[in-house]
C-alpha cells in the first residue's frame, strides 16, 4: 500500500498542475487581453513541461510495477485509479518534453491568430498557423500510434474518449447516415404543415439573457459556490469540479442560442461538481471522456430543455423575463422554435436532428487532414463541398465555415465524434431514467430538476472513471453505446 499510496501523492500534484492550466485556459479565452498572450504562452508551455516531467519520471515504472504486486489490498476505487494513473502515464511516456512544449507553444499562437481570422473571415491567416499544430499533432499521433499498436486518428482519439476507436464509430455513423437522409425530409414535411413559426422580436438585453441563464442554471442544481458564468467567442466549461468555469455568446436579436448555450454548458458543469469528492484530484475522479461528458450537456440541452415538460415550465419565465406577448411566447410557438428542423451554417446553433452531419463532416475532414489527405490549404473548398452534401446548405464565407470552431486551432482532432456519441448516449441514458424514475417527467414540468440530478449523481456523475463508457451505460441502461435509444428519441419528438 506504500508504493499506492506514494502514487496518489505524485497525482495529486499532477491534478494541481492540471486545474491550474485550466484556469488559465479559461481566462485566456474568456478574460485575457490580446496583449498577454505572449506571457500566457510562456507560463502553459512551462506549466504543460513541468506535468510531462512529473508524469514521464523514470522512477514510476517500477513504482506501478511494485503497486501492482500490491493490487490485491487495494479496493476497487483503488484498482481503478491505478488503471487510470498507468493510462495517464504511457500517453505522456509517448511524447518527448519537446515535442509537449512545441504543441503547447503551437495551438496557443494559433488560438490568438483564430479568433481575429474568425472574426474576419481571413483563413489565409489561419491557415499558416495552423499548419505546425497540423504537423505537430501528427507527430504526436505517431508517436502514440507507436507506443500503443493504434492508427493515427485512435492513439488521438483515445486522448478524448478511452478506448474509442474508429471502427466503432464508422459503424454507428453509418447506420445514422443511412437512417437520417429520409428522416430528416418526413420531418421537414411534418413540420411544414404545422403552424408557421412566429419570431420573437427583440431586441433582447444582455442583461436579461443573463439574468434568465442564471436563474435556470440555478433551477437545474448548478452550484454558485463552486463556479461561474462569463462571456467567449466560442462557449465551453473550463476549470476544476470545486471551480466551474462556463461561457456563453449573446445575440441581441435572438436570445434563444445564448440561452441553449447556457444549458449545454451547464450539463457539462453539473457532471463537474458531481464527481466524486473522495477522488478528487485523482484519475479515477475525473470524468470518463467526452462521450460521457457530451452525454450530460445534450441530455440537459436536448433530451429535458427541448422537452414539453421544459417548455411548459419555462415560457411564463420567459414571457416575464422579456415582456412577451402575443402567440409568439405561447408554450406551442416557443416548442415549434425549439424544435425546429433547419439545416444550417452553425455547428452550435444546429437542431438536434441536422447536427449529426455537421459532426460527421468534421470527423471526415479532420482524419483526412491527419492522413495527409487534405492539405491545410484546401480545407474550405473540402468543407464547402460537404455541408451542400451532408445538408444541401451553400456557405457564404469562411466565418461561417471552416472557421467556425475553436477545437482546430487548439489541436483538438479526435475530439468532434464524441458530440453525436454523446447525443446517443444522452437519449439512452434519459430513457433509462425515466423509465426508472417516475418523478423526473412531473418534477421538470414543475421545475424541480432534483429528481433527475439525483439519478445522474447516482449513475453518472458520482461514477467518475470507475468504470469505462460501456460499462456504465450497462449498468445504467442494460445496453452499451448504441443508435437505438437516439433514433426512437427522434422517431417520438419529430414525427408523432
Amino acid at each position: 500500500m506504500k508504493t499506492y499510496k506514494a502514487l496518489e501523492q505524485r497525482f495529486r500534484r499532477i491534478a494541481a498542475v492540471n486545474g491550474a492550466l485550466a484556469m488559465l485556459g479559461w481566462d485566456q479565452s474568456a478574460m485575457m487581453p490580446d496583449g498577454g498572450a505572449g506571457a500566457r504562452s510562456e507560463q502553459m508551455a512551462v506549466l504543460s513541461v513541468v506535468r510531462h516531467e512529473w508524469l514521464t519520471d523514470p522512477a514510476l515504472a517500477d513504482d506501478f510495477a511494485a503497486a501492482e504486486a500490491q493490487a490485491a489490498w487495494l479496493n476497487d476505487w483503488q484498482r481503478a485509479n491505478l488503471r487510470e494513473m498507468q493510462r495517464q502515464w504511457r500517453h505522456a511516456t509517448a511524447l518527448t518534453p519537446k515535442l509537449v512544449e512545441a504543441r503547447s507553444r503551437a495551438t496557443m499562437a494559433c488560438e490568438m491568430v483564430w479568433r481575429k481570422a474568425r472574426k474576419d473571415s481571413d483563413f489565409k491567416a489561419f491557415a499558416k498557423a495552423f499548419q505546425p499544430v497540423l504537423d505537430l499533432t501528427r507527430e504526436a499521433a505517431d508517436a502514440k500510434a507507436a507506443a500503443f499498436g493504434l492508427g493515427r486518428y485512435d492513439a488521438l482519439l483515445d486522448e478524448y474518449e478511452p478506448g474509442g476507436r474508429a471502427e466503432k464509430i464508422d459503424g454507428l455513423f453509418a447506420e445514422l447516415g443511412s437512417f437520417l437522409p429520409g428522416f430528416i425530409d418526413k420531418a421537414l414535411a411534418k413540420q411544414a404543415k404545422a403552424p408557421a413559426i412566429l419570431p420573437l422580436e427583440g431586441p433582447f438585453a444582455t442583461e436579461t439573457q443573463r439574468e434568465v441563464g442564471l436563474r435556470l442554471m440555478k433551477a437545474l442544481g448548478f452550484d454558485f459556490r463552486h463556479g461561474r458564468l462569463d462571456v467567449s467567442l466560442h462557449p465551453f466549461t473550463g476549470g476544476v469540479p470545486d471551480d466551474v468555469r462556463l461561457t456563453t455568446r449573446y445575440e441581441a436579436d435572438d436570445f434563444t442560442k445564448s440561452l441553449m448555450g447556457v444549458l449545454h454548458e451547464t450539463g457539462h458543469a453539473l457532471y463537474e461538481q458531481g464527481l466524486p469528492k473522495a477522488w478528487r484530484e485523482q484519475p479515477v475522479g475525473e470524468a470518463r471522456g467526452m462521450v460521457l461528458h457530451e452525454s450530460q450537456s445534450l441530455l440537459v440541452e436536448m433530451q429535458v430543455c427541448r422537452g414539453d415538460e421544459f417548455l411548459d415550465w419555462a415560457a411564463p419565465l420567459l414571457r416575464k423575463a422579456f415582456g412577451g406577448r402575443g402567440a409568439a411566447w405561447e408554450e406551442a410557438n416557443l416548442r415549434r422554435i425549439y424544435t425546429r428542423v433547419r439545416p444550417d451554417l452553425i455547428r452550435v446553433d444546429a437542431d438536434e436532428v441536422t447536427y449529426p452531419a455537421h459532426v460527421i463532416l468534421r470527423y471526415r475532414l479532420e482524419q483526412a487532414m491527419l492522413a495527409g489527405d487534405l492539405a491545410v490549404g484546401d480545407l474550405p473548398d473540402a468543407w464547402n463541398d460537404g455541408m451542400l452534401t451532408l445538408l444541401g446548405v451553400e456557405v457564404p464565407d469562411d466565418r461561417q465555415g471552416c472557421l467556425q470552431d475553436i477545437h482546430w486551432a487548439t489541436g483538438s482532432i479526435g475530439y468532434f465524434p464524441t458530440y453525436t456519441l454523446g447525443a446517443m448516449a444522452a437519449a439512452q441514458l434519459f430513457a433509462a431514467a425515466r423509465a426508472q424514475e417516475s418523478a423526473i417527467l412531473p418534477g421538470i414540468g414543475k421545475g424541480d430538476f432534483r429528481p433527475l440530478l439525483r439519478w445522474l449523481r447516482a449513475n453518472v456523475h458520482g461514477q467518475g472513471s470507475l468504470l469505462t463508457t460501456d460499462e456504465l451505460l450497462k449498468a445504467a441502461t442494460g445496453k452499451p453505446l448504441g443508435a437505438a435509444a437516439f433514433k426512437a428519441h427522434l422517431k417520438a419528438r419529430y414525427l408523432s
